[in-house]
């Protein structure tokens, strides 16, 4: 299946925020080695998590470039999660708004990439299965 220029965009978004989830598995552990946590098993398992994650996102990364749905469905989750978390910075006691707008601007502009993809993969299937 061709990959659009919405497909190849949200790759590429994806793509840095998977670098951007590993850059925070490594400040986690500089945080580890400099001695800066409470709990060692629970900063072992918060690093373990992320780093998944930043996998998981890198790989939503490929397989939306490559045009898989799965790659597009998996990066829509994540960018809902993502703007969950940025609702959560501008809310509540210890709110960051900034943090919140840097999480979400590109968050949004990646699900709607990624939701323009989809129905753009959805129509040629369809033109695909009418010939």
């Amino acid at each position: 299946m061709r990959t659009h220029v919405a497909g190849r965009l949200a790759a590429i978004l994806l793509g840095l925020e998977g670098l951007a989830i590993i850059a925070l598995v490594v400040w986690q552990v500089w945080a580890l080695v400099a001695g800066d946590t409470d709990s060692i098993e629970s900063a072992l398992a918060l690093v373990v998590l992320t780093a998944i994650g930043a996998v998981a996102v890198l790989a939503f990364a490929v397989a939306t470039w490559r045009g898989q749905s799965w790659g597009r469905s998996g990066g829509i989750v994540t960018q809902l999660l993502i703007l969950a978390v940025a609702l959560g910075a501008v809310t509540g006691a210890y709110s960051v708004p900034m943090t919140g707008l840097v999480l979400a601007i590109p968050a949004a502009m990646t699900l709607v990439l990624l939701v323009v993809a989809v129905r753009a993969a959805g129509r040629e299937a369809r033109d695909a299965a009418s010939e």
